[in-house]
């Protein structure tokens, strides 16, 4: 550009001439401290991408470790339902504070500051964004050892813009047994190499439906398609959570956390992952 002075820093245009990436990282509120940020994300909606973000919350909470969970689904918020907050979030001057669950897990969602939780968000793509980053920067989060991101589906504005804005240790990917499983999965995937984020793990959730008359497992939804993709994508942690009519009522009372499939393999697996990663 002809009015260039070569000071990228000071600069935000993208231009062919840039010798500095742009820092679109935010900081969080002076009086916060969070250890790790875990995204929970999903090609396409109805996967159970809110439960995998709440039983992983819950399951690291009973380790001992302070768990939180910031609601990043703006448009369709479901997280303080399923633990049976109700109220609204209230802040001081120093910023606005999560409400606790049961168990004393941090929660911080829209419906928390809706005048009715049933208000629909009606908002464009950069004021969403940027409610999901004061999210971030005005919540005051205390002594928080994971926190867990709770992503609308896709690979739109607010995913782009928490991978961008917040320090990302890794990603859980949540799938479903249907057949486009591989194509949405795999856009996952590629938007998690483009931002060099870790995967930590996949789960196929609804994978099968277990009788409780014979214990037969049927697969209402189609052959299981994780073995495949795990191997396709090279990821190393994967299980699969059934179809249990226990868990959505548990859910609808807002009683997630005294869910006991939290025994689940692949839960177990990744909340060893996660110390892992803690430890290093």
């Amino acid at each position: 550009m002809e009015d260039c002075d070569n000071n990228c820093s000071a600069c935000s245009l993208d231009c062919d001439d840039r010798t500095e990436e742009i820092d679109f990282r935010e900081n969080l509120n002076e009086h916060s401290k969070v250890k790790k940020v875990i995204g929970v994300v999903s090609g396409k909606g109805g996967v159970g991408k809110s439960l995998v973000t709440s039983l992983l919350a819950v399951a690291m909470n009973r380790r001992g470790y302070k768990t939180a969970i910031l609601d990043a689904d703006i448009t369709g918020p479901s997280i303080p339902k399923s633990f049976g907050i109700e109220g609204k979030a209230v802040g001081n001057k120093l910023g606005l504070l999560p409400r606790k669950s049961r168990t004393n897990i941090d929660i911080m969602s829209i419906n928390l500051l809706l005048d009715n939780v049933t208000d629909p968000v009606v908002w464009r793509g950069p004021i969403i964004a940027g409610t999901v980053k004061q999210f971030w920067t005005d919540v005051i989060w205390q002594d928080i050892d994971y926190m867990f991101i709770d992503l609308p589906p896709g690979t739109g504005d607010v995913p782009l813009t928490v991978f961008q804005s917040i320090d990302i240790d890794g990603i859980v990917i949540v799938t479903s047994p249907q057949g486009l499983v591989n194509m949405v999965v795999a856009k996952a995937v590629n938007m998690a190499k483009l931002m060099k984020i870790p995967i930590l793990g996949i789960v196929e959730n609804m994978s099968y439906f277990e009788c409780p008359d014979n214990k037969k497992q049927y697969n209402i939804f189609g052959d299981s398609k994780l073995e495949s993709i795990s191997k396709e994508f090279k990821i190393d942690t994967s299980d699969k959570l059934p179809i249990d009519p226990t868990i959505a009522r548990l859910c609808d009372k807002g009683e997630i956390e005294t869910i006991n499939i939290l025994e689940n393999r692949f839960l177990n697996n990744l909340c060893n992952k996660l110390e892992k990663n803690m430890e290093g």
